[in-house]
């Protein structure tokens, strides 16, 4: 879904904005955009990058292990902590709605690489835990993970991801909402 968003963005801003002579490092171009169009241009440029790598993650998890991304996504949600989450806290770790959860979770759970359990303190609540082999899986599965994500940033210096890390977790403090749901811009 952010993946289809992404790309569509990003082909819109590309019909509607002029191409630019290509910047130097250290030119940042800003003063050449009117208000708000350097932070559209950001916010594509984000959504196209999660994009690509979302693809290229997808394709990979596919050929070397044959799943999908949001099984990924579920598993190595599963064997970090706090292990054995329920449902909604599972839905809440990955931003999605308990029905996704439900059906990548019965999935799983056909292919032995989860089960569900009832809560010993709680019979009603259900808790999501790794088999042995959804564990000997999320064992290999990460560190490829790893090493398929820094293949992504290889062309990037430790400076630059450096940089780029501490921008980012900026940006994401902004937008995180305030106690009470304002956003620390301003916004909603």
């Amino acid at each position: 879904m952010r993946e289809n968003a992404a790309r569509k963005a990003s082909k819109k801003a590309s019909k509607r904005t002029p191409k630019r002579t290509p910047k130097t490092a250290g030119q940042s171009g800003a003063g050449t955009l009117p208000a708000g169009h350097l932070e559209a241009r950001l916010w594509l440029r984000m959504l196209s990058c999660v994009g690509l790598v979302e693809q290229d993650l997808r394709n990979r998890l596919r050929q070397k292990f044959d799943i999908t991304l949001a099984r990924f996504d579920v598993l190595t949600q599963l064997g970090r902590p706090p292990t054995n989450p329920t449902m909604s806290e599972l839905s809440h770790r990955l931003m999605v709605t308990k029905g996704s959860i439900t059906d990548v979770v019965g999935r799983l759970e056909v292919a032995g690489l989860v089960e569900r359990r009832r809560d010993p303190h709680d019979s009603r609540v259900q808790r999501v835990h790794l088999t042995p082999a959804g564990q000997e899986l999320v064992d290999v599965l990460i560190p490829a993970h790893h090493a398929w994500i820094s293949e992504r940033f290889g062309g990037l210096g430790r400076d630059e991801l450096e940089e780029l890390d501490h921008l980012l977790g900026r940006m994401r403090a902004l937008l995180r909402p305030e106690p009470g749901g304002r956003s620390r811009t301003g916004g909603g």
